[in-house]
């Protein structure tokens, strides 16, 4: 690349080095308009990387890209006499010719051009869950464990994610929570990962998002559509008669996994009962199960859930079984 020596150099008039960044998380050719003016009256525009995913979409839009990658030292001079140099960033950076700028500003004795930093794209909110994706299948295809796990084998693990993230809720630790948010997600990912690889029945994340995007527009009316709710017991009637028309159950009861915890079942059930204006007595026998069972419905009925109620009593009990090991010690 022919360039100006630093001795050369036109003091009067350094001119301009743009450096343009744009995301991969962003299709390529979906620049900013700012981007797309400079590119087009920029003097000279520079890219290192020939297979950049930029440049097919620059030349077809009329601008001349240059293959280099010039020193700190050539850019400048190719600034001289007040040119503006485009320099397109390669995905890796540029580490070596911005240390090299820096060093010049840095010693005083080159009268610099202007430097910007353009960026061509951002980001759009939940790009990271693209690097999600693609980290994950990435695993699946490379990793010895991964690539044989199972839905049936995965199953424990996302019921022990969804136990540490309420943990960390009741904790109010919010450094374990946005970890532990992030268990549970993976556990989404790669069950979604897995399900892409059925003989018959395949779905992707995709699939899963769009489910639930469309049943979330579907069951909040009140926002996307003319339905109208002015507080939170009006939503939850309108969460509840949609859902009731979407699932056409038999019974209240379907769709409670009898697997979960027993308190946490009889809440969910006294909960059925008392939504569908049921006069259903509370079954009572001998065994401690059945008084365990009446204090959970009395529980839900004062709003209150019994499994975190006793969470946190377990939690009180742990306390005091410390102090007591501290005091015999």
């Amino acid at each position: 690349m022919n360039a100006d020596t630093p001795d050369t150099l036109d003091a009067e008039n350094p001119g301009r080095i743009v450096l343009l960044t744009a995301s991969h998380r962003v299709a390529p050719g979906l620049l900013s308009w700012p981007a797309w003016r400079t590119l087009h009256a920029a003097d000279r525009v520079l890219c290192a990387d020939e297979a950049h995913p930029q440049l097919p979409y620059v030349r077809e839009a009329g601008v001349t890209v240059e293959i280099a990658a010039p020193t700190a030292e050539e850019l400048v001079g190719a600034c001289a006499g007040g040119r503006t140099v485009v320099v397109v960033a390669t995905g890796e950076g540029d580490r070596a010719l911005t240390d090299g700028l820096a060093r010049m500003a840095g010693s005083g004795r080159v009268s610099m051009p202007d430097l910007e930093l353009l960026p061509g794209s951002y980001d759009l909110p939940g790009a990271r869950l693209l690097d999600l994706v693609e980290v994950m299948d990435r695993i699946r295809r490379e990793c010895p464990w991964s690539s044989q796990q199972t839905h049936e084998g995965l199953a424990k693990y996302g019921i022990e994610e969804a136990y540490e993230l309420v943990e960390a809720i009741e904790d109010g630790d919010r450094d374990e929570l946005r970890e532990e948010l992030g268990d549970v997600l993976l556990q989404v990912v790669f069950h979604a990962r897995i399900a892409e690889e059925h003989a018959e029945e395949p779905f992707s994340i995709d699939d899963v998002a769009g489910t639930i995007v469309e049943k979330l527009i579907h069951r909040h009316p009140h926002v996307f559509g003319e339905e109208r709710a002015e507080t939170p017991e009006e939503v939850k009637e309108h969460w509840l008669r949609t859902k009731a028309v979407e699932k056409q159950r038999a019974s209240v009861t379907d769709g409670v996994p009898l697997g979960q915890p027993g308190l946490a079942l009889a809440a969910k059930l006294a909960s059925r009962v008392r939504s569908a204006g049921l006069d259903v007595p509370v079954p009572s026998g001998d065994s401690i199960g059945y008084e365990l069972l009446a204090l959970a419905v009395r529980a839900e009925a004062a709003g209150v859930d019994p499994e975190a109620a006793l969470r946190a009593a377990g939690r009180a009990y742990r306390d005091a079984i410390r102090t007591a090991e501290g005091q015999g010690a």
